[in-house]
């Protein structure tokens, strides 16, 4: 008898839990690694079992975490993805070790990022991301009766809002910069899926107390030594409002770094997929944000179907397909919906910190021609981040092409490149070697 599949998944939210879990179920012998300390992704950050049936979209985190235990598949948490150093193999770090994994099948779910458009005043404490406040406050940050605005672009804003409002803070107005005339376009087409007409509706009662403005958008950050204020527009007019915190980002980025490292193809800035969520890399599998912006029940149905086809049993993942082709025009729909407008490139002025991680202004890239010469030039895209923060900025600011990408993926030691990794096949094995 031969030896199970060894299918490795990378991103432990939903879509990667629902692969990992597919794949295991129909034989597979499966690692599913993440960065986080357990498995969620940011949706079901901090969530548990006894508690989540009382949460958004709880019961859909009961039923997946039961059956991704129930499966067998082996969880890695606090594991980074930094290089794939030759065929079937990724080197990650873990516990501040490397480690090599081999795979015969691998998939991506790598999920997505806030994406940040620079205005003056972004980098003041007190300014956060929508997600990133949100992962604040569910790690522990005390924001009862503070006074937060929360602002940029994406259906994130009014969720984010809601939890905000639960949680007892002051929340002053949600500023949404698509026009009105995107969002009636948008919401006509959400007569197909009546359950997110209901949850936004529901999130729109929890937030009714605070002001929902279309078409308005931050114009900039006041503050001396952090956050007093914001300043908001419309293009006609300005008004500025006192707040604690101002959590504001434009939609969502994917996270595209380990496929193209992996060499899979790229289109319109997504991973390039067949009709079973397999890449143009044979064997390479991607599912969920990095093939499309979509939300929870796409990244599912994707995660299944590609875990299944990773399996071997591509019929099965076939059955899923007329959904997610359902799925993937809701999320393109979402994309046209939420498009960042052409004002927002004039908030930054010369002076404006673009790249945060090498402290680059847009004064110093405007005589750039290139994300390339940017990097030569300035380092911008050069820091910690890697680009991920300043990239899609410069994007969207200058028209430049994402830089490619090279190993390490993140910021790691010097030995997890360069040494010979541990092979740790066990958890007893990894707790022995970390306590010597």
């Amino acid at each position: 008898m031969s030896d199970p599949l060894h299918v490795v998944v990378v991103g432990a939210g939903p879509g990667g839990m629902a692969a990992a879990a597919a794949a295991a179920e129909h034989g597979c012998r499966v690692q599913l690694a993440d960065e986080s300390p357990a498995p969620g992704g940011q949706l079901w950050r901090g969530y548990d079992r006894a508690s989540a049936r009382h949460s958004p979209h709880g019961a859909a985190y009961a039923k997946w975490i039961a059956r991704l235990d129930a499966s067998g598949a082996e969880i890695l948490p606090g594991t980074s993805v930094v290089d794939h150093p030759g065929s079937g193999l990724l080197r990650v770090e873990r516990g501040g070790q490397p480690r090599d994994l081999e795979f015969d099948r691998l998939i991506v779910a790598t999920g997505a990022r806030e994406r940040f458009l620079p205005f003056p005043g972004w980098t003041l404490p007190g300014v956060t991301g929508v997600g990133g406040l949100q992962a604040l406050v569910k790690a522990g940050l005390p924001i009862a009766g503070k006074r937060i605005a929360v602002a940029g672009s994406g259906p994130l804003l009014l969720a984010v809002a809601a939890g905000l409002t639960r949680a007892g803070a002051a929340v002053l107005g949600i500023f949404e910069q698509a026009p009105p005339s995107q969002l009636v376009q948008f919401g006509a087409t959400l007569m197909a899926h009546p359950a997110k007409l209901v949850e936004g509706a529901q999130y729109r009662w929890i937030t009714r107390h605070a002001s929902y403005k279309t078409g308005w958008w931050v114009k900039g950050a006041i503050g001396n030594a952090r956050l007093e204020s914001i300043a908001v527009t419309d293009g006609a007019s300005t008004r500025e409002m006192a707040c604690d915190y101002l959590a504001c980002s434009y939609h969502l980025a994917p996270n595209l770094e380990l496929a193209q490292l992996l060499g899979c193809r790229i289109e319109n800035g997504l991973v390039y997929v067949n009709a079973v969520q397999e890449t143009s890399v044979p064997g390479v599998f991607c599912a969920g944000e990095p093939t499309g912006i979509g939300g929870l029940d796409k990244a599912l149905v994707e995660g299944q179907m590609a875990g299944l086809a990773a399996a071997g049993h591509i019929g099965k993942a076939a059955q899923f397909l007329p959904t997610r082709q359902r799925l993937a025009g809701f999320a393109q729909r979402l994309d046209r919906a939420f498009a960042p407008r052409a004002e927002l490139r004039a908030l930054a002025e010369p002076g404006t910190i673009v790249c945060r991680c090498e402290d680059v202004t847009r004064a110093e890239l405007e005589h750039c021609t290139s994300g390339r010469a940017a990097r030569l030039h300035t380092r911008c895209g050069m820091g910690p981040c890697q680009g991920r923060i300043c990239g899609p900025a410069t994007e969207f600011l200058f028209g430049w092409s994402a830089a490619g990408v090279r190993p390490p993926i993140y910021p790691v030691r010097v030995a997890t490149l360069a040494g010979s990794p541990i092979d740790w096949t066990t958890e007893s094995t990894l707790a022995t070697h970390m306590k010597k």
